[in-house]
């Protein structure tokens, strides 16, 4: 069975109270509860973790290997915009990652548009809301068989 660690990064805890009109009304707990069901559903072993410190989720992607990890799909919050620990961090790592963002970035304010990790990951999922982590699942799963 594959394992993939879906990170969430600063703010999304506040998820569900948080500019409902752009991110909807469904907390962080739903969002994962529904992300590691449809692992399940798709073979699939899916392992959450949220953090507001970008030194834990930094930890998280730089362990993801030796804990298992087949892969990883993380939400970098605000930290997609500037932070080159994190973008290093994935480019240091041999584990596929794809970028999820619950709008769509590029739609909204200019400095959204920029990423620093999506150069490193395989892939950007934006503007799908929670279902853009659905849509990554089967997006990693046919990465990591050669299909990607």
């Amino acid at each position: 069975m594959m394992k993939i660690l879906v990170l969430n990064g600063p703010n999304l805890n506040m998820l569900g109270k948080r500019e409902p009109g752009i991110y909807g009304a469904d907390t962080l707990k739903q969002l994962e509860e529904g992300v590691i069901s449809a692992g399940l559903k798709t073979g699939m072993e899916v392992v959450c973790f949220q953090s507001n410190y970008e030194g834990a989720l930094l930890d998280e992607i730089h362990s993801a290997e030796s804990r298992g990890f087949n892969g990883i799909i993380i939400n970098p919050g605000a930290l997609t915009h500037y932070s080159i620990a994190l973008r290093d961090a994935i480019a240091g790592i041999e584990l596929p990652v794809i970028e999820v963002h619950i709008s769509n970035v590029h739609a909204r304010e200019d400095f959204r548009k920029h990423s620093v990790t999506a150069p490193v990951s395989i892939g950007q999922i934006a503007g799908f809301g929670f279902f853009g982590y659905e849509l990554a699942l089967h997006a990693i799963k046919d990465y990591i068989r050669g299909r990607g």
